[in-house]
């Protein structure tokens, strides 16, 4: 089924894997290869691939361990019938995250689960990272189709002064700019006022989080660097202002 020419497939797809920080994997049991489906909390990688924190006690673990192909449901959990909601069913592989990006992932998780702090050194935790080789995409009516990587995940091969960046940045704009934070959940995302700050930030766009509500607030375009994501962010604010 194809969709409408306003529905932007690509670009709800992101939305949903850099805002949900729960969803369901499915993994195949060891021994019989038969389905198992568990809840996990998740958070995201520059690029918007799920980052997972597990334990090897965990059935999905050992499963992982044997044969490492997975799915990863995520939904909108918008109000009224769920049926209703968006959401994007992720197909690919559950990899160990190398001692490279060690840092980055455990930030950027840490972040999105701050409780998860009080267990992340456990001997029987690691990081995982679910790299899809596609995506189905339900969106509605007339809004089903399936998506390639490319088409949901972020290039991020021109953008390491960014990833570098982004935990000075993060830390600058919830210390001094909380003003610019409350201003961009409510007058360009709709939100109510709260307790908003800053989780994330990725050449795309940034994650806005309050108590158990995160948004997603997109760039109009790519940023690489500091400069850039300054005057992005200042750029942003003029215009949240700006709003009646």
């Amino acid at each position: 089924m194809q969709p409408g020419t306003a529905f932007n497939a690509s670009k709800l797809a992101r939305s949903l894997l850099r805002r949900r920080r729960q969803g369901a994997l499915a993994t195949l049991m060891a021994g019989t290869g038969s389905p198992y489906c568990s809840l996990v909390n998740l958070a995201s990688h520059p690029d918007g691939t799920p980052i997972l924190l597990i334990s090897l006690l965990a059935v999905h673990t050992r499963n992982i361990l044997v044969d490492p192909r997975v799915s990863l449901m995520l939904d909108e959990r918008a109000a009224g019938d769920p049926l209703e909601s968006a959401r994007i069913m992720l197909q690919g592989q559950a990899e160990v995250v190398g001692p490279d990006e060690g840092a980055l992932v455990r930030r950027r998780y840490l972040a999105a689960h701050p409780s998860a702090e009080g267990f992340v050194d456990f001997s029987d935790f690691s990081f995982f990272r679910i790299v899809p080789n596609g995506a189905h995409l339900v969106a509605g009516f007339g809004r089903i189709l399936d998506l390639k990587p490319e088409q949901f995940l972020t290039d991020i091969g021109d953008s390491q002064a960014l990833i570098e960046a982004e935990a000075g940045a993060i830390e600058h704009m919830n210390a001094d700019h909380r003003d610019a934070m409350n201003l961009y959940a409510t007058r360009l995302l709709g939100a109510q006022r709260g307790d908003w700050r800053c989780t994330s930030i990725d050449p795309d766009g940034i994650n806005l989080q309050a108590g158990d509500v995160t948004l997603r607030l997109d760039f109009p375009e790519h940023v690489t660097g500091p400069t850039e994501l300054r005057k992005m962010l200042v750029s942003l604010a003029e215009q949240a202002r700006a709003a009646d």
